[in-house]
């Protein structure tokens, strides 16, 4: 047989062949493994007949790992089985609702009479949502049950929530660390400077600071004024909380450092003796003597040597509530989590699109009389919230009341999809406010001139053309500058119709300025204090609701995503346990990494912003 000539057809499909070949041969060595253990793992957690089973009497074990969101963000099956059991996963994320749904099924479940809190791998989430936990935590102990924590070492977010506690067991190597809050950020003015990266900026609003790293080496005086009083409002709200808690004066919680070298001599250099003196907590105790604390208390489990106890991750697959298939009049709940970015976003991030797609669906819904939106945002894209807010409206239009729930913060451009609602809830620690606008271009041409590359053309007017390889013209800074004008005077405009306030009363309040939930309320911004029970028993009164139902409208995985993700969660549990702890190296260069992101995020059309910079800390 004759060979075909060497066209360069039978090239190309040579080449592409090989390509091929290799491609699908690195990829059965990469992924065969994975997926023969994901394999393996879906047949062990299906042949497995035991079914998980409460004992009465038993401890329900929140051994919470990650942080604390009203919106988990998606995770990539592969990525989540190969990482599941690594305890220090900075993204790992536990979902609020489904935490305190959990605590609330716990306290009517008469089969468990105390909670642990185990905070070890608990990475915060905000004062508010602690707070809302430890809400649920009080209901919990008002059933007559009891609640214990259990921790090697306790920072301020997991001290707050183990204040809760009836008892607090701290290990005899441990220690307390209550500093208080503060506000620190890089600056990269100089930087800039010598890597010849020129940054516009165009903002309106005295504390509108979130540009200030691009513009100065330093924090102005005015940003240190508003911080300031901030945290010392957070803080007041933290110590109140902590102080009534344990029943120690709130003076006690942070010391100066006379007194506390003074504590921590009498207390022979101990640093646990220390938190015991202080009241901090109620019991020094090792791994083994909690273990038999617990087995006094609860008993001993049936198997093993620990104690009867159930962990959370067991109890809210148990517990989870099944789907009603029964329409009724409902209340529809809508998360705005994250930075407000334009398009099509996935859940962490609000989107233009998505989220205004997400409402709409409560709009056409027949059965959705009413609408609460939890906003938990430093807001973003000025487009993108607009988008937002008209969908809102529409909502309105339609004769479904709107009211929203602010989390840990609703500021800047999360406070303008808010301010149109016929009702507004905070919490007292809520970062809200921060009614300002800015504008940022970032141009390379003293950059790329140094490397000795140009930008030269021509075009047909002033503004065609503009690069971020070129120079902005003076009269272009000038029309940005009059849009961010207009666009504060849009903002203070807004505020002043939506809560019958003057445009002076407003802008008195607004120029940037971020606020605590408590002072908004006194300000005016906010309707009340109250959490998303309280929203949503609101929305239904609004809408004169007596029977309702509440359904989360959110993105929809395909039954495809829905399986994989199911089969993959079978296989997480006994994946090998891998431990690591991140470097202050790392940790430096994941906040360099974070300005980048925050830099690159910003994709207003019409580079237009409303974010509030101290809420992103």
């Amino acid at each position: 047989m004759a060979r075909k000539p060497l066209t360069t057809r039978n090239t190309l499909a040579l080449i592409w062949n090989t390509i091929n070949f290799v491609r699908k041969l690195i990829i059965n060595l990469v992924f065969f493994p994975v997926f023969l253990l994901l394999f393996i793992g879906v047949i062990i957690a299906f042949s497995s007949s035991e079914e998980t089973r409460v004992e009465p009497g038993s401890a329900l074990v929140l051994d919470l790992n990650g942080t604390l969101v009203d919106q988990a963000r998606p995770v990539d099956p592969i990525e989540s089985l190969l990482m599941q059991n690594k305890r220090d996963r900075e993204d790992a994320e536990v979902l609020l609702s489904e935490l305190l749904y959990v605590i609330e099924n716990a306290s009517h479940d008469d089969r468990i009479s105390t909670i642990v809190l185990d905070l070890a791998n608990l990475h915060g989430g905000g004062i508010s949502k602690l707070e809302a936990v430890g809400t649920a935590l009080n209901k919990f102990k008002e059933a007559g049950k009891s609640v214990v924590a259990i921790g090697d070492w306790y920072g301020q977010g997991e001290y707050l929530l183990a204040s809760y506690a009836d008892t607090i067991y701290l290990n005899p190597q441990g220690m307390v660390s209550l500093d208080g809050f503060a506000s620190y950020r890089m600056f990269f003015k100089s930087a800039l400077e010598k890597l010849k990266i020129k940054t516009h900026v165009f903002r309106v609003g005295t504390y509108k600071s979130a540009v200030e790293p691009f513009i100065r080496d330093d924090m102005s005086k005015e940003a240190k004024e508003a911080s300031g009083a901030l945290l010392g409002d957070i803080w007041q709200s933290f110590a109140d909380t902590v102080s009534h808690n344990r029943g120690i004066p709130a003076e006690n919680l942070v010391l100066d450092g006379d007194t506390y070298l003074a504590k921590l001599e009498a207390a022979e250099g101990d640093s646990a003796k220390l938190a015991l003196d202080m009241g901090w907590v109620d019991a020094l105790a090792s791994a083994e003597e909690f273990r038999v604390a617990m087995v006094d208390k609860v008993g001993k489990a049936k198997e093993g040597n620990g104690f009867l106890a159930i962990h959370y991750d067991e109890y809210a697959k148990l517990v989870a509530p099944s789907p009603s298939f029964a329409p009724m009049d409902s209340v529809a709940i809508v998360v705005a989590k994250g930075t407000i970015l334009n398009g099509y976003q996935a859940p962490g991030d609000i989107g233009g699109e998505s989220t205004s797609e997400l409402l709409r669906k409560a709009r056409f819904n027949k059965h959705v009389k009413a609408l609460v939106l939890r906003v938990d945002s430093p807001g973003g894209s000025a487009f993108a919230s607009e988008q937002i807010r008209q969908e809102l409206l529409a909502l309105q239009a339609a004769g479904k009341p709107v009211v929203v729930s602010m989390g840990s913060m609703a500021a800047s451009g999360g406070y303008w999809i808010s301010a149109s609602a016929d009702y507004i809830y905070a919490t007292p620690t809520t970062l809200t406010g921060s009614i300002g606008i800015f504008g940022m271009i970032t141009t390379f041409e003293d950059s790329l001139a140094s490397l000795g590359i140009h930008t030269d053309g021509v075009a047909t007017s002033e503004w065609a053309g503009m690069s971020a390889t070129r120079t902005l013209s003076p009269k272009l800074e000038a029309v940005i500058q009059r849009h961010i004008e207009r666009g504060y005077h849009e903002f203070i405009s807004l505020v002043a119709k939506e809560r019958n306030m003057t445009l002076e009363q407003v802008d008195s309040i607004a120029q940037g300025r971020v606020w605590s939930g408590k002072k908004a309320l006194e300000l005016g911004l906010v309707d009340a204090m109250g959490d998303m029970d309280d929203a949503i028993a609101k929305a239904a009164e609004l809408a004169s609701l007596d029977t309702f139902d509440t359904e989360l409208i959110e993105q929809e995985l395909t039954p495809e995503q829905k399986f994989i993700q199911e089969m993959f969660a079978q296989v997480a549990g006994w994946m090998p346990i891998s431990v690591r702890q991140s470097t202050p190296l790392e940790q430096m260069l994941g906040q360099l990494s974070g300005a980048v992101a925050e830099i690159a995020a910003f994709d207003d059309p019409n580079h237009v912003y409303l974010y509030c910079e101290l809420c992103s800390q």
